[in-house]
């Protein structure tokens, strides 16, 4: 899975679909720290075991790179960002039952707009899986020769060792 490059200095707005999931009463926050067990917890339970380690990595930084769409007490999502690189988006999931609601698309865009706000002109979405949305939703371009990329060493890849 190749990674795609994204103008941060050309993201859309997220206030239409912030307002649209406002009015749902789910929320799109920054995760605190207590609730990093619960977070992790729901990260291996829908998610996958790279997943939860990319995000608890997230809960070490300051402030906290990890952001949650919750509805009340229950958890919908997450998004991480600056977890197994800097300045790279992901790894990021939506309760399977909520999605094509715009809560990924809103845990993406707080996420960029915090990777703008630090600084960057450009973000990495790292080893995506559905480019046409990336491409979509926030312009985002294929970066040709990047696969494997920076998981070319991940034990949980499948793929073949640098040095074997």
């Amino acid at each position: 899975m190749p990674d795609m490059l994204v103008k941060l200095y050309e993201l859309p707005s997220s206030v239409p679909v912030m307002e649209k999931l406002a009015q749902q009463k789910i929320r799109i926050h920054r995760a605190l720290a207590p609730d990093k067990e619960r977070v992790l917890n729901w990260i291996s339970e829908h998610s996958t075991q790279g997943a939860k380690s990319e995000a608890d990595v997230c809960f070490s930084h300051e402030p906290i790179s990890l952001f949650l769409a919750t509805q009340g007490r229950e958890i919908l999502g997450f998004a991480c960002y600056d977890a197994t690189a800097k300045n790279f988006f992901g790894p990021t999931h939506v309760d399977s039952n909520r999605r094509g609601e715009g809560i990924g698309t809103a845990l993406l865009l707080i996420s960029l707009e915090a990777l703008k706000a630090a600084g960057y002109a450009y973000a990495i979405i790292g080893g995506v899986g559905p480019a046409e949305y990336y491409a979509k939703a926030v312009g985002a371009t294929i970066i040709e020769g990047s696969t494997p990329g920076i998981y070319r060493n991940y034990l949980g890849s499948g793929l073949v060792f640098d040095d074997e």
